[in-house]
């Protein structure tokens, strides 16, 4: 696997890794596989918080890019949509593949605009 580019972006408190994985000889790499190799290229990576985002595998050809995101904390993984964590919930630990609960403030706004017969 080659980095094409690595940022930390501290605003959002993680890393962005651009890359780029040439496969000869062996099929489309699955999520686990890649999620395995960044761990193994950022020193220090947590697996339950590595996202594999826009994985694409060019047709006819060994060679698979993506994005990888490695967060700091599972606080700052609240960021990703429902679906990327239940897209990765398979990958991860029982404890952190739960997705982040919704805050009460949050669940009480959402229950008074569904409105009702009142």
């Amino acid at each position: 696997m080659e980095i094409k580019e690595r940022r930390e972006n501290n605003i959002l408190n993680r890393v962005e890794i651009a890359f780029s994985w040439k496969h000869d000889s062996k099929s489309t790499p699955s999520r686990k596989e890649v999620m395995d190799l960044v761990q193994t290229l950022e020193p220090g990576a947590n697996r339950d918080l590595i996202v594999i985002k826009d994985c694409e595998t060019r047709f006819g050809q060994p060679l698979t890019t993506g994005t990888a995101y490695i967060y700091a904390s599972q606080e700052a993984m609240a960021v990703e949509p429902d679906y990327i964590h239940k897209r990765h919930e398979g990958l991860r630990s029982t404890v952190a593949s739960e997705a982040p609960a919704e805050a009460p403030a949050e669940a009480e706004e959402s229950a008074e605009s569904e409105g009702g017969d009142e």
